[in-house]
């Protein structure tokens, strides 16, 4: 069996057992932590949505897709995140919805995705949305179709860039009267941070525990 079949084995077998979460999810949280981010405020019911964390391999590496949003007038312009979205009353569940917006947006079909999990969930305060993020594994690298409106470009990352410690670093945030001190990771030079850099965090804990 080859060792990227086994890795695949392994990982889908971990993430079906009690994850890490909050205690990895806040290595890449911005500081100071507001702990609300680990749970919902039930006075304003969250919006649900769904990512892909998309694993592929490429010259003896694993490779994650993120996808770079254009700028606007909402609270995630220009922001790298992964493909993903709002849930919708036709999807069955989050994994669904995961599903079908990888497909919308950079034209990975769903059923090339062999899926291998999901992390933890997470609140995104400035947007109200709790989101799940699924973990899937394509067989080949995607050839991807961008829908335009929603994605700007394509950024790949490995696993051994999101390892190394030097493609790491602090951003200093201001919003309005907040400070904040946000790790993230340097992909291309795009600053991946936030609920994205949360969720990266959270998979690498995992994969650590493996030996990966």
């Amino acid at each position: 069996m080859k060792d990227f079949e086994v890795f695949v084995e392994q990982l889908s077998h971990r993430l079906n057992e009690p994850l890490p979460g909050r205690d990895a999810q806040i290595l890449m949280a911005p500081k100071p932590i507001d702990e609300s981010r680990f749970r919902a405020n039930l006075n304003f019911p969250p919006k649900l949505g769904g990512v892909m964390v998309l694993l592929f391999e490429r010259d003896n590496d694993f490779w994650i897709p993120l996808i770079k949003r254009p700028e606007y007038n909402g609270h995630h312009s220009g922001q790298v995140s992964f493909p993903g979205g709002k849930k919708e009353k036709s999807d069955i569940d989050l994994i669904e919805t995961a599903l079908r917006e990888t497909e919308e947006e950079v034209g990975v079909a769903r059923n090339e995705v062999e899926l291998l999990g999901t992390l933890t969930e997470l609140f995104i305060i400035a947007s109200n949305f709790k989101v799940l993020p699924t973990v899937g594994f394509l067989q080949q690298p995607p050839e991807y179709k961008l829908e335009e409106k929603e994605v700007e470009s394509i950024l790949e990352v490995s696993l051994s860039q999101l390892k190394d410690q030097s493609q790491r670093g602090i951003e200093t945030m201001q919003f309005g009267k907040y400070t904040i001190h946000s790790p993230y990771f340097d992909v291309d030079g795009h600053k991946v941070w936030g609920a994205t850099a949360m969720m990266l965090s959270e998979l690498l804990f995992v994969l650590e525990e493996l030996g990966n």
